[in-house]
């Protein structure tokens, strides 16, 4: 196997980040506002850089399925930037139902971005079985011509 091609050290890096990021849900419950905001503003900064290295790689591999696949991850991590406008926004607010309904749509789009990553996961496991399967094939072809 190639280094490019360590899927399990990458799934579990991938379970570690959720593991984290239910830690930090669960506590970020029992916050303040302030330490809410002072949170999302840490997770705005991850984010922010995410997109950057996700537009780095869209712009390294523009033709290849890799490209493709960074433009997904750089159109979604952008679509999640709106959350700091949102929290900005909502200081605003000074009606009680706009303010419930504001708390609706995010919840609304914290349950679509896990759709998101329930099918990205789901997408991400399709990927790996058939990159295998490529080697394993291309493996096999090699020794053939070997002998």
């Amino acid at each position: 196997m190639t280094q490019h091609t360590n899927f399990s050290t990458r799934l579990d890096d991938l379970q570690q980040r959720v593991a984290s990021a239910r830690s930090a849900v669960q506590t970020a419950a029992t916050e303040s506002e302030a330490q809410l905001k002072a949170r999302i503003d840490r997770a705005q900064v991850n984010l922010d850089e995410s997109v950057q290295h996700a537009r780095q790689d869209v712009s390294e591999a523009a033709d290849s399925a890799r490209g493709k696949w960074a433009q997904l991850k750089a159109d979604a991590a952008a679509k999640r930037s709106e959350v700091k406008a949102d929290l900005d926004k909502r200081a605003l607010h000074m009606d009680a139902k706009a303010a419930r309904n504001d708390a609706d749509w995010a919840e609304g789009d914290a349950a679509e971005a896990l759709d998101f990553a329930d099918w990205a996961v789901e997408n991400a496991q399709l990927a790996i079985l058939d990159a295998i399967h490529a080697r394993v094939y291309a493996d096999r072809l090699q020794a053939a011509d070997a002998k």
